[in-house]
């Protein structure tokens, strides 16, 4: 993908990965629209990379109709929607159904409405690219977050079947699954996320350097740490002995928590 003068949407831009996209898209020439839920944070960016600021929330549809019309009405286009914005929330079964609900609307709920409002005139064009970003949690599992576990993996479900259904039509669709990333997301996951995610932790603007890269050939998954591929094969051909150790590193958090 040529990124000099793309019109991009970022979705959760004001902060974390996001941001750190944001930026990149912008230093190669990209016209970048900066959401997030938080006006200050979307403007901050913006500024910082000489983008377009549109706050509000990913996971109401009328509003994400809104910002994908903002781009081909203000800025003559949309050539990639970075469906970025997520919540981690943490619990087990016993969350509250509002904890669910919340993780539903912003990790799934917010990437359809994003496809809805823009799939019809990508269709119309014959190409467009769709970018979820859905966490390692959606390949494997994230201990202590059942809301966030569940509804990565419906992200990864979602985007797989949009790459099945769309792509001979133009349409390139990517799933950027990242392990623990140094950003305040990570700092909230508490003694939990201190032990598996901590030791191998990147910095944001190294996922948006592996996210630029995978623009360029169209890979579905894009993997920030390479390892998550193995233990990705390894859950699917051993699930008994991968879920084995899993459970003996939820020991050891129960220990550290």
């Amino acid at each position: 993908m040529e990124l000099k003068n793309a019109v991009v949407v970022v979705t959760g831009g004001g902060s974390g990965i996001g941001a750190a996209m944001a930026r990149r898209f912008a230093a190669d020439g990209a016209v970048v629209v900066v959401n997030d839920l938080d006006p200050v944070a979307a403007h901050h960016v913006a500024h910082e990379i000489g983008g377009r600021a549109f706050a509000g929330d990913a996971a109401d549809p009328d509003f994400v109709e809104r910002l994908v019309g903002f781009a081909w009405g203000s800025l003559g286009g949309l050539d990639l929607f970075c469906a970025n914005a997520g919540v981690p929330t943490a619990g087990t079964e016993a969350a509250t159904a509002a904890e669910w609900d919340l993780a539903w609307r912003v990790n799934v709920l917010a990437h359809v409405h994003a496809a809805k409002a823009a799939l019809p005139r990508w269709l119309e064009r014959g190409s467009g690219r769709f970018l979820v970003t859905a966490s390692a949690a959606g390949l494997l599992t994230m201990l202590g977050s059942a809301p966030y576990s569940v509804t990565k993996h419906a992200a990864v479900a979602f985007a797989e079947w949009m790459r099945a259904t769309y792509a001979h039509r133009g349409i390139v669709v990517q799933a950027l699954c990242p392990q623990g990333v140094r950003t305040p997301m990570l700092a909230g996951t508490g003694p939990i996320g201190d032990l598996l995610l901590g030791p191998d932790a990147i910095g944001a603007d190294e996922v948006a350097d592996r996210v630029r890269e995978a623009l360029t050939d169209d890979r579905f998954l894009i993997l920030p740490h390479p390892e998550v591929a193995a233990f990705y094969a390894r859950r699917a051909a051993e699930p008994e002995r991968w879920l084995g150790a899993m459970n003996r590193l939820q020991q050891k958090a129960e220990v550290v928590s």
